[in-house]
């Protein structure tokens, strides 16, 4: 009897093992995992016996999911499942990996930058057609270097990493970006407030080391300077995209008597809860104070009153992010990496709805 191969170094069982364990030819072991052609019931128990004791379905089906001759299958890996902006972009790559035929799983990394860099390599190891990373990344030079690693440990394996809504990773490191205009974004409505006649605006960016709370950050502070205004980084709180931020952050700054006339948040739905904490407060939204959000997911229409906001086209970046992963894979391995085209920005506005008006209208 043949002694038991494991395909080179990888460790993992191939059809050629099979076939060499139940001493019989690759077209023999091929018949019986069909099922399209007849064979006899002593070769098929034979053939099977050997792919339970060499795990190989599990192996195979590995194989499928980086499109080796199966279904190619995309991982998305998003912060909260329940996060309506980004499962909105979730929604933009389900959509048309599905019109391809192609499969999506869909992981969660918990605001957890060591869970996101493990499940990052865990889909390498499962050998997934493509990682599509969707959010804000972190700020850590270690963060940076490990993911650089990974992606370039996707490529060689065939697969590829996908960056959305974060910056591209430094240096000559192959993967795709598909990122908004996020500081501009924020520099538009900043200028919206200020243009109104707000000076003292309440900051919500985020959390302070998340590249997107970074470059909203940067936007509000460019807006202050363009129209000649001084910024007070006092006003500036730090906290997750949740309700509960939202809420906390305006009922701390009531509490402190902070003075300002309007609210600049970080989300729709850090908004919905700077709104729900100025009416418990007894403050009107806009009448008293001014409250903006980012995103424009459904719910600011849905607010009381209806929230103005910067639009992302979420759903569009999912599409053109599972795009970039499919021309990579017709393109063949020849495709270049790196250069023109692997860093992609979609554009962002300003949706005005009733949620601001100039502070000297104020009761």
């Amino acid at each position: 009897m043949s002694q038991r191969r494991t395909s080179g170094d990888s460790g993992r069982a191939t059809i050629r093992d099979v076939a060499a364990r139940a001493d019989v030819s690759v077209a023999s072991v091929s018949r019986v995992l069909s099922g399209n052609y007849p064979v006899s019931e002593e070769l098929r128990r034979r053939v099977m016996k050997v792919v339970r004791d060499l795990d190989y379905v599990t192996n195979a089906h590995a194989r499928s999911l980086a499109g080796g001759g199966g279904t190619p299958t995309v991982a998305i890996l998003i912060n909260q499942i329940t996060g309506a902006a980004f499962a909105h972009v979730a929604k933009g790559v389900e959509g048309a990996a599905s019109l391809r035929g192609w499969l999506s799983l869909v992981g969660t990394t918990g605001d957890d930058p060591e869970r996101e860099l493990a499940l990052v390599n865990l889909m390498r190891q499962q050998g997934v057609a493509a990682v599509i990373l969707l959010g804000g990344a972190y700020d850590f030079d270690e963060y940076q270097l490990r993911m650089g690693r990974f992606a370039r440990s996707l490529d060689a394996a065939g697969s590829h990493l996908v960056l959305v809504g974060r910056p591209p990773l430094e240096g000559d490191v192959p993967a795709t970006t598909v990122d908004y205009d996020n500081e501009g974004g924020t520099y538009a409505m900043a200028g919206h407030l200020l243009s109104a006649g707000h000076r003292r605006i309440l900051v919500l960016p985020g959390h302070a080391e998340l590249t997107t709370a970074q470059g909203r950050l940067r936007g509000a502070r460019r807006a202050f300077e363009a129209y000649g205004m001084p910024f007070d980084p006092g006003l500036v709180l730090h906290g997750t995209y949740a309700y509960e931020h939202g809420y906390d952050a305006v009922e701390e700054s009531l509490r402190r008597k902070l003075d300002f006339t309007a609210v600049l948040a970080g989300t729709d739905v850090v908004a919905a809860g700077a709104m729900q904490a100025l009416r418990t407060a007894g403050l009107r939204v806009p009448e008293d104070v001014s409250v903006v959000g980012y995103d424009d997911i459904p719910l600011a229409s849905q607010l009381t009153p209806q929230l103005t906001t910067v639009h992302v086209p979420y759903e569009e970046m999912g599409r053109v992010a599972l795009r970039a992963v499919a021309d990579r894979r017709e393109a063949g391995a020849g495709r270049r990496k790196g250069g023109d085209g692997d860093h992609l920005v979609l554009g962002t506005h300003i949706v005005v709805r009733q949620s601001v008006q100039p502070p000297a209208q104020r009761a």
